[in-house]
């Protein structure tokens, strides 16, 4: 299983799998559902008059509140509101400290160091690349070994929103300061703004979420700090019938005050994170942290994602570099997904690709839970993923010795933490955020997780596979409705950190491993959006035919047709047309 080995399911498609009646079905009902717009036809009886009656006197709901951008000023960051309770007395581990402080030449070092095939000039360039879309990420990574020993840190997935400050100890001063949240805006925010369109210099500035506002609103008053003027915040959802953003047809985004008057925004950071490309155009004259291209080139896109890792690892073959992650199939469609389980010995994980925190990722460790997941997907109110997109993909699953995915190569299985008193080993990620900094990148925050039940020798069948391996905190409680379960969170305190099992050299792996997909993503990210010849980097010739010229007319245009091929998926690519005006007919 080292590295990537993707693997194209129109192999697997043949012609021959197609999504079920069963399936479409239910998911035209859920669509059917969803649209407003025309009412479903009455299906009432004469039995029911008196029920009808009783209904029609009560009186209609009252109309959704209207949002609006509420202002955050300077010198009002309270580090209450944004750190979780556990953090705000955790005390930094000295080795976490010693990790941040390292230069980028001695991590160079260390990593060619213990892993002498690899060219040490490529790793530091790479650690140097500048990135054209995406520069602020974070990579989600297991701990692995084999039965040989063979230990690595291997990439789950890359996140274009991701969180990390408010899991951070830092020392007091930095705290009440919002150290990391202002190195952030300071470092990698406010340089976007050096080529604003002169048109825009008098606009605002924004930060727009629908979710985390412990975070979201760290960064509105690290801002107000950093440019010393007013910040609005602002609520952005995917079901907001009159939302407070808009965007002209010049890709100009205005958001509404308190007063109804809609205030032209010069610069905003997105945390925006469902399904994004529904409501934010792919290209805008405001500047945004992170632009919406970098979510559907592989943040929030993990069919891409798997297909860009899989390039950067055949360009940087020969140097010795390696992005690891689990085996993946691409493309997978739904009645094709038991084949590619069975290819994997019949364990494995099925992720549709669009989903975030833990939404739409199901493991599979038995038949049952393989017919569940077939009988059940976007079914509403069967906790069985919303139904969204109608391709797959199905990775490997990391397990204990005796239950991972067979791979052909070895069974890697997760090292886990350090033994609980009762002998219990828990599966435990690390959340690595970095930075582009100017001149390279570097890590900003990290924090870990572990899952809600142990790691079992062997499979217990009462207990769902996803509470042993699942380490995500969010928990869905509705439609745009969030919940964090904060007991499972594992902070880089001098307490928590001495029971992941994990030293410096882990630390420097995970930093290494998430710079590598961070660039595969923007080097995918370059594909769809033209390229610039200043800034191709490695894997810049993914797609044959790209024009790399700025003389290009078409250059900095997204490049639907090509995204299309790449990414043939009915669901995402009718939201990315309706956004951005597009013309799109499935079976294009």
């Amino acid at each position: 299983m080292a590295g990537y080995s993707g693997v194209s399911a129109i192999a697997l498609q043949a012609g021959l799998f197609s999504r079920t009646t069963e399936q479409s079905n239910a998911k035209d009902a859920q669509q059917q559902k969803l649209s407003m717009s025309r009412p479903a036809p009455s299906t009432a009886k004469a039995s029911d008059a008196k029920k009808t009656e009783i209904s029609q006197a009560v009186p209609p709901k009252a109309a959704p509140k209207l949002r609006f951008a509420r202002k955050v000023t300077a010198d009002n960051f309270e580090p209450t509101e944004h750190y979780y309770p556990k953090v705000l007395n955790a005390e930094q581990h000295p080795m976490v400290s010693n990790f941040f402080h390292l230069t980028l030449k001695r991590i160079a070092e260390r990593y060619s160091h213990l892993h002498p095939n690899v060219d040490k000039n490529v790793l530091i360039q790479v650690l140097k690349q500048p990135p054209s879309h995406l520069r602020w990420s974070g990579a989600d990574l297991f701990v692995t070994t084999t039965s040989q020993g063979q230990r690595k840190l291997t990439v789950i997935e890359t996140n274009t929103c991701p969180s990390g400050q408010k899991s951070m100890p830092r020392s007091d001063s930095k705290l009440n300061e919002g150290f990391g949240y202002q190195t952030l805006i300071r470092n990698t925010f406010k340089p976007m703004l050096n080529d604003l369109p002169p048109e825009l210099y008098s606009g605002a500035l924004a930060v727009v979420y629908d979710k985390n506002k412990m975070e979201a609103s760290g960064y509105a008053h690290a801002m107000a700090d950093v440019f010393r003027e007013d910040v609005y915040m602002v609520e952005f959802y995917n079901d907001d019938k009159d939302p407070p953003v808009r965007f002209d047809k010049d890709g100009v985004m205005s958001i509404r005050d308190e007063n109804g008057k809609w205030l032209k925004v010069r610069a905003a950071f997105r945390y925006v994170t469902q399904n994004p490309w529904d409501r934010i155009p792919m290209k805008t004259k405001t500047k945004i942290l992170n632009p919406i291209i970098t979510c559907i080139s592989g943040g929030r896109n993990k069919n891409l994602a798997a297909k860009a890792y899989g390039h950067l690892n055949m360009k940087l073959k020969s140097t010795g570099l390696q992005l690891n992650t689990p085996r993946t199939f691409t493309d997978v469609p739904f009645q094709a997904i038991p084949f590619a389980i069975a290819s994997l010995g019949g364990i494995g994980v099925i992720k549709s690709p669009y989903g975030n925190a833990g939404v739409d990722v199901f493991t599979i460790t038995s038949e049952e839970e393989l017919d569940d997941f077939m009988k059940n997907f976007g079914k509403e109110g069967m906790g069985m993923g919303r139904g969204y997109g109608e391709k797959f993909i199905v990775q490997s699953l990391i397990g204990n010795a005796n239950w991972s995915s067979d791979v052909g190569t070895g069974r890697f299985y997760h090292v886990g933490t350090v033994p609980t008193s009762k002998g219990n080993i828990y599966v435990a990620d690390i959340r690595m955020m970095i930075i582009w900094d100017g001149t390279k990148w570097t890590p900003l925050a990290v924090y870990s997780r572990r899952s809600k039940e142990p790691l079992p020798a062997e499979l217990d069948r009462n207990v769902p596979s996803f509470d042993v391996l699942g380490t995500n905190l969010s928990i869905k409680l509705g439609e745009n409705k969030w919940g964090t379960d904060t007991n499972r969170l594992m902070v880089m305190d001098t307490r928590d950190f001495n029971k992941l099992g994990i030293g410096l050299d882990d630390l420097i792996d995970g930093f290494v491993q998430t710079v590598l997909a961070t660039v595969a993503i923007d080097n995918l990210c370059k594909v769809f959006m033209g390229t610039d010849p200043n800034l191709v980097g490695l894997g810049h010739d993914f797609s044959k035919g790209v024009n790399m010229s700025t003389n290009n007319p078409n250059f900095g245009e997204f490049d639907f047709e090509t995204f299309m091929q790449l990414n043939p998926d009915k669901d995402i690519l009718e939201d990315i047309a309706r956004c951005n005006g597009y013309a799109f007919q499935p079976g294009m």
